[in-house]
């Protein structure tokens, strides 16, 4: 007698005791390429504004490019988790987020939680205005912080469209950034240091954990690196609202966020819809998953690794390798005044420019997406049956309070950016960690067999645990050794 196969169930599993059953709709039909070109801009933006500008290139004036290996790494891997968040967000039109959710109710506290730990340190805004300071020969950081926090949320709350407003500033700011990356590869780095990058491959495996400046670096540190190697933490996550915003798969069913002052606002709450598996939505889903692969590939990962390759090696060319530099942005002055004195005076400014432009970008970007995702989850949770809250209301209403905020904590006298940048990132890690747990759980457990996660995907998902789990329980071990 032959053996029996088992069948891949054929339905979707969304568990329905903690949120509502949803309704099954045929899935749209995908679109070329070019209409979702820039799906992942956003993403991009954030990660070269706080990994590729400032962390990676910190880590290389400490200890060269030693560890490049693992930015490589990290980046591929994050390419993998966005996919799999990707996946169940074109799948059903619901964020990952309200995806576990159904599993666990407690999970979509826990990582508002989590976000805001993340996200409350205007450390990328606080940077941007170190960062002018060395442009324009002085100012007060806290002052220039303060009303950049002010524009990005005059900028926020008038738009009537919000993703289209941010996507548009953060593609001028990844234009920019691109266009000055590929002149200093010409003018500012040389065969070399080039040479000196292949060489350090060869230390794969090699993490330079120390305590002292140039012997090593902190667990905290090369943690928050290997999430801000892309965009980590929450930042993850929300890629599936920017897919939603972008009309992608099943997003195109789902309300976007609008201005309550210029825009026409749904009180909806964002839960999704299914679709039968059948040969023609099957055949619709396999051209979403192509173009968001190729979309998120090309935008995030090829364009994300050039970057933070290209500025660590600028870095390495500009700064004594090891020099006690101390804990502010003097790295990035140092790499300034280099660029000054070996290339062109202009050269050294638009330096310092690009970067402030990068990191005000990178901090418009974050107050959206942590607004997005608590405000999101708020509104299912919350205020599912509010006809006043609507998700547009709530998510301008977080805007303002992080800007309230980061400003205390500036006046308080937290104002070292690259401090400020360590604490986000270290908390984004412990955060990958545990969602790539969830990740595996969902896209195994609620999506029907021929869609779910398999293969190599799911072997990659399995390193993410593995790779920031063991940096996670690293951290914490170093953090109680520390207090006790």
């Amino acid at each position: 007698m032959a053996a029996s196969t088992r069948e891949e169930p054929r339905t979707f599993n969304l568990p329905t005791r903690n949120l509502p059953a949803v309704e099954s709709r045929d899935l749209p039909e995908p679109v070329p390429f070019r209409r979702v070109a820039g799906a992942s801009v956003i993403i991009l933006a954030t990660a070269i504004g706080s990994g590729e500008f400032v962390l990676w290139p910190y880590i290389t004036s400490q200890v060269g490019l030693v560890f490049m290996w693992a930015a490589i790494v990290g980046f591929l891997i994050q390419f993998f988790i966005n996919m799999e968040i990707e996946r169940y967000t074109l799948a059903t039109g619901e964020t990952a987020l309200t995806g576990f959710t159904r599993f666990w109710k407690p999970w979509w506290a826990l990582f508002i939680v989590m976000a805001l730990c993340q996200n409350f340190w205007p450390g990328w805004a606080t940077g941007a205005a170190t960062t002018l300071t060395y442009a324009f020969g002085g100012g007060d950081v806290v002052t220039i912080t303060i009303c950049g926090l002010l524009a990005i949320g005059i900028a926020l709350t008038a738009s009537p469209v919000v993703y289209k407003t941010v996507e548009k500033i953060m593609g001028f700011m990844v234009i920019a950034i691109m266009a000055f990356v590929a002149i200093a590869v010409v003018l500012a780095t040389d065969a070399s240091a080039w040479g000196d990058l292949v060489t350090d491959f060869s230390n794969v495996g090699q993490v330079p954990v120390g305590e002292g400046t140039g012997d090593g670096l902190s667990i905290a540190l090369l943690l928050g690196a290997l999430a801000f190697a892309g965009a980590g933490g929450a930042n993850n996550l929300v890629q599936s609202n920017y897919i939603r915003d972008k009309n992608m798969g099943m997003g195109q069913r789902i309300p976007h966020i609008v201005s309550p002052i210029t825009g026409e606002e749904e009180a909806a709450a964002a839960t999704g819809y299914v679709f039968d598996v059948n040969d023609e939505n099957m055949r619709r889903w396999r051209g979403w998953w192509s173009v968001s692969n190729k979309e998120q590939f090309i935008t995030f990962f090829l364009i994300g690794v050039t970057s933070l390759i290209v500025l660590s090696v600028l870095t390495y060319s500009t700064v004594d390798v090891g020099s006690d530099l101390g804990e502010e942005f003097a790295f990035i002055q140092a790499e300034g005044n280099t660029l000054k004195q070996d290339i062109a005076p202009w050269f050294g400014t638009a330096f310092w420019i690009c970067g402030a432009i990068a990191l005000f970008s990178t901090n418009l970007g974050i107050l959206d997406y942590t607004s997005r995702l608590c405000a999101d989850q708020l509104k299912i949770h919350k205020a599912a049956d509010s006809t006043f809250w609507s998700e547009s209301k709530i998510y301008f209403a977080i805007v303002w309070t992080m800007i309230a905020f980061g400003a205390l904590v500036l006046l308080g006298g937290l104002e070292q950016p690259l401090v400020l940048l360590v604490i986000s990132s270290s908390i984004a890690g412990v955060m990958m960690f545990i969602y790539s747990i969830l990740l595996i759980q969902l896209n195994r457990k609620a999506l029907p067999g021929p869609i779910k996660i398999r293969g190599v995907r799911l072997g990659v998902m399995v390193v993410s645990v593995l790779f920031f789990g063991v940096f996670s329980v690293l951290l914490v071990y170093d953090e109680g050794k520390a207090l006790f």
